[in-house]
């Protein structure tokens, strides 16, 4: 059957959709032709079905985040192995394998050319061995040197890694924050150290949100489940700083993802909401449609000062419409 494209007068933009091919016999085709010629026909989206597809929001509303899953840590590779492992108690709050620190350096040098840190005012992180190593590793100063009197990131040799100190200076601050963590329960991987244990590991971070040295969240026999991961870290995207970036965990991320991204296009949604690689970075922009944690505007300047008469031609041609005077 031939396909006819109408001769009306179209703009073949995004602002135009195929509609229903409709049938027609136009003259020009001999009547013996059996089957009629389908006609393609193009017709114009309304302005209010153009613009639903983009969305416009005050600057003050959104905030910027930079999600990073933790490198490459021994548990992956022996659960990768066999997935019974992750029940082992010999990988208790696993630490980096020498290939994950290669990703942490991957990942830094790629921060660093991409001018991502300079914007970053908080590093928010979970507070297991392989997510502070690789946060520190990532967006931390430079190797620690002798006579600094800030105390570092990461002393050396954390974790048996072999890696030197890492320096506090230069860097946004780092807060260690449970609503991060991985779904905590019967994986000895993902319970944590007492925050005595992190302190001394980790000097700079910033501990003070956790209240309980021990960790008492983490239970032998009960699995958190997928929507109470959601709900925690739901709580997490409230605080005030407008750039983060957040170290955390594959189920953690993907799961408090997956309750954005319904009212995308589905190739949006599968870039929220796919899991992450080892050391994987994804910025994304959360927007604040609710009055949940907004903050006053910084940027917005209210105008008129000094002021002045200042009437726009658009509301001047309204008042004299509805005083019934021409426009």
């Amino acid at each position: 059957m031939p396909v006819v494209i109408t001769h009306d007068p179209i703009l073949l933009n995004s602002a135009f959709v195929p509609t229903p091919i409709s049938q027609h016999r136009p003259a020009i085709f001999p009547p013996s032709q059996r089957s009629p010629p389908r006609i393609l026909r193009f017709s114009p989206r309304s302005d209010m079905d153009a613009a639903a597809s983009q969305g416009l929001y005050p600057l003050h509303r959104c905030k910027t985040l930079h999600l990073v899953r933790h490198a490459q840590g021994f548990h992956n590779v022996e659960g990768d192995k066999n997935p019974d492992a992750y029940l082992s108690y010999d990988l208790f709050d696993a630490n980096l394998t020498p290939l994950g620190w290669s990703q942490v350096d991957n990942l830094r040098k790629h921060v660093k050319t991409s001018d991502v840190s300079k914007g970053i005012e908080l590093v928010i992180v979970s507070p297991l061995l392989r997510t502070m190593q690789t946060a520190v590793g990532v967006f931390g100063g430079e190797a620690y040197t002798d006579g600094i009197t800030a105390p570092p990131l990461m002393n050396d040799n954390v974790g048996d890694s072999g890696r030197p100190a890492i320096s506090s200076l230069n860097c946004p601050p780092f807060i260690a924050v449970e609503q991060c963590r991985e779904h905590l329960g019967v994986h000895p991987c993902d319970k944590r150290r007492s925050i005595t244990e992190y302190r001394n590991m980790f000097p700079a971070i910033d501990f003070s949100l956790i209240e309980s040295d021990e960790d008492i969240l983490w239970k032998p026999d009960i699995r958190e489940t997928n929507e109470e991961v959601v709900a925690r870290g739901l709580k997490l995207w409230k605080r005030k700083e407008k750039e983060i970036a957040v170290v955390s965990h594959s189920g953690f991320l993907f799961h408090a993802l997956s309750s954005f991204g319904n009212d995308c296009h589905p190739t949006i949604k599968s870039e929220i909401c796919t899991h992450y690689a080892n050391c994987e970075l994804r910025s994304v922009v959360i927007i604040d449609r609710g009055m949940i944690g907004s903050d006053n505007p910084t940027t917005n300047y209210p105008g008129k000062i000094p002021a002045g008469l200042d009437l726009p031609s658009d509301i001047a041609d309204e008042k004299l419409s509805g005083n019934g005077e021409a426009n």
